[in-house]
């Protein structure tokens, strides 16, 4: 029996060598022996053939168990791989949602930045009451001007030892006379020796009452202890005199014009009507501009719901800076993107002065000499305010001849290119045969020949218009003679062609208001492409289309066509005759 132990030792052992993969079946194998050991010592007669078969059926029982627990570890690694790569999907995933988020995250901020920082320069130019704190109200001035080099904060003591703070603008404020007539006798004998009219002398109370203060060219005083400031108005004048318009020549009247100071331009239009009528209301506009406008209308003359009318218009206006006063035009007129302009925009006085008395408004703006003037027909452009300065006869010539020309500035290129391309034989014969002659070598058809010639002139006259004047007039008369001759001489151009330009250019410079040669020169070549597909009918055409627009075309209610349609007998007499000055209507 010792000896089938010993057998069966030795085959557990070289069991447990075969299957050395895994600690956990040497020791089944291990417990499998120490059973058969017992089993041994209780049934000695068992036979050693039987205890072999039993080893050698646990053992393939084992090898089963470890090929199982082998495909179990294999499916484990595959499931871990595969976690991993769903892992690193889900992290790079988690990292693309990070970054969005904090992407996001900075937007917010930035936006909470931009807020805040809108919130603050809210805050700095919130009106605030001056409290009478020399430090508080200090700080706050310095807070509306931030970044501002050119506002001077003085701060001194008065001869009573009271502190005191100057804030005046450089350039705007009239520095000498601050010295001379606030500084020098408030530091010297006190607060009533300054050396400026009462009557000229305003109070400040708010923070935005100060910065208008200041930003208008006055000095503003403050006191330690006092909740009022005092605001000297010490401006620097930097204006220029009152020359003659360069725009608007005259051969006979006034030569005094417009400057770019409102308070000038007022007193020259107070200068011609002399009377407690004319009435000036003077607003602010521009919301960081702050420009200054005054609206100018004689009382008793101007219809009360026009002046409302134009009020309630200047309330709704939105702009943020007003530089010019095209800027309250293109805001404030019926039609914006008609090409016929809605406004009379003039620096005469005088003309300013007739319109008011005839029951049209003005509107003056700070900052340029073009004063606006409203209502207006089509006719009124066509009048020039030289016609009640001349000889009744002389006046009445020039203006019928000024309404024939703007009709030929019109509509002359066209006719012609209609009639040369189309009706040959509204043409005399002798006056056809000098054409064909002149034609007979240029290589474009009429259409594209006049295109050209129109364009060129446009060119030569804003070139002109740009340039200095030493240079302009050299520009001007190059471009008419020597470009002229030399493109007929090359046969681009016929001669015809060239004096119907010519002629053309002549009739849009009679034209006595800019803004109305403007409307002419841009409807021209769109004639002129009617012309040159339809002839006579597109012609025709393009009047059509211009009355109908200028029947439905209203200046702040006033018909665009009147006194003609609708007909108005008594206006209609200063439009074919120039009546006498005391006659004239409103």
């Amino acid at each position: 029996m010792s000896q089938n132990s010993q057998n069966t030792n030795t085959n557990s052992s070289t069991n447990s060598n075969t299957n050395t993969n895994s600690s956990t079946n040497t020791n089944s194998s291990t417990n499998n022996n120490t059973d058969t050991n017992s089993n041994s010592s209780t049934a000695e007669q068992q036979d050693s053939k039987q205890d072999t078969d039993q080893s050698t059926e646990q053992n393939m029982k084992q090898d089963t168990k470890e090929e199982q627990k082998e495909q179990e570890q294999d499916q484990q690694e595959k499931e871990k791989e595969n976690g991993e790569k769903s892992t690193q999907n889900t992290d790079q995933n988690a990292e693309k949602n990070t970054d969005q988020d904090s992407n996001e995250k900075e937007k917010k901020k930035e936006k909470k930045g931009k807020d805040q920082s809108d919130q603050e320069q809210e805050e700095t130019h919130q009106d605030l009451p001056l409290t009478g704190d020399l430090a508080i109200d200090e700080e706050t001035l310095r807070a509306v001007f931030t970044d501002c080099s050119d506002v001077i904060f003085h701060s001194f003591e008065t001869a009573g030892f009271t502190s005191a703070l100057c804030v005046y603008c450089v350039g705007l404020c009239d520095t000498e006379r601050l010295e001379r007539q606030v500084l020098a006798p408030v530091q010297e004998i006190g607060m009533e020796s300054a050396q400026v009219p009462l009557s000229s002398v305003k109070t400040v109370e708010t923070s935005k009452q100060a910065a208008e203060a200041i930003l208008e060219g006055e000095a503003l005083l403050l006191l330690e202890g006092s909740n009022v400031a005092t605001a000297y108005p010490l401006y620097k004048a930097a204006n220029r005199s009152t020359e003659e318009p360069l725009a608007e020549s005259t051969v006979r009247g006034a030569r005094d014009g417009f400057t770019e100071s409102l308070t000038t331009n007022l007193s020259l239009v107070r200068k011609r009507l002399k009377t407690p009528a004319l009435k000036f209301r003077t607003r602010t506009v521009g919301e960081s501009s702050n420009t200054s406008i005054a609206l100018a209308y004689v009382e008793g003359i101007i219809d009360a719901s026009l002046v409302k009318e134009v009020e309630q218009r200047l309330d709704r206006l939105r702009v943020r800076d007003i530089l010019e006063s095209q800027y309250i035009e293109e805001d404030i007129i019926d039609q914006r993107f008609s090409p016929f302009p809605q406004m009379i925009a003039t620096e005469r006085p005088d003309v300013v002065a007739s319109n008011l008395m005839e029951g049209r408004f003005a509107i003056l703006v700070d900052g340029t000499p073009f004063t606006l003037v409203a209502p207006v027909t089509l006719f009124s452009m066509l009048q020039s305010p030289e016609d009640y300065y001349q000889y009744v006869f002389m006046s009445v010539f020039l203006r019928w001849l000024r309404y024939v020309f703007y009709v030929l500035s019109l509509l002359l290129p066209s006719a012609y290119v209609a009639i040369t391309t189309y009706h040959q034989e509204m043409i005399p014969t002798v006056l056809l045969l000098s054409i064909a002659r002149a034609r007979e070598e240029i290589p474009f058809p009429a259409l594209v020949e006049a295109l050209i010639m129109e364009i060129a002139f446009e060119a030569l006259r804003e070139a002109g218009v740009r340039l200095p004047k030493q240079v302009g007039s050299a520009v001007s008369i190059v471009g008419a003679l020597i470009i002229g001759q030399a493109a007929t001489t090359a046969g681009i151009v016929s001669a015809p062609m060239i004096i119907i330009v010519a002629i053309t250019g002549i009739a849009s410079f009679m034209i006595p208001r800019y803004s109305a040669s403007i409307s002419t020169r841009l409807l021209r070549f769109p004639i002129m492409l009617l012309a040159g597909t339809l002839g006579l009918i597109g012609v025709m055409l393009g009047i059509i289309l211009i009355v109908i627009h200028l029947s439905s075309l209203r200046s702040f209610g006033a018909p665009y066509l009147s006194p003609v349609a609708p007909t108005n007998a008594k206006g209609l007499k200063d439009l074919w005759w120039r009546p006498a000055p005391w006659n004239k209507p409103r």
